[in-house]
């Protein structure tokens, strides 16, 4: 396993720790793990359509 460290904005980790204390997530690290997930499940295709096409760009220009 991985450990990230990131820096949010108070409201916004106000809103994680608030669910947190509600018992719907054990800690944190658990809300993060499963917004992760939910994002990467949701923007997959979209993201992988973008790499790709950067991929191609650079592939018939050279560009970086």
């Amino acid at each position: 396993m991985k450990t990230i460290q990131a820096e949010v904005p108070d409201q916004l980790y106000q809103q994680a720790r608030a669910l947190v204390d509600a018992g719907w997530f054990m800690d944190e690290g658990d809300l993060l793990r499963e917004a992760l997930r939910r994002f990467l499940e949701v923007h997959r295709p979209v993201l992988m359509e973008k790499f790709i096409r950067e991929d191609v760009t650079w592939g018939l220009r050279g560009v970086d």
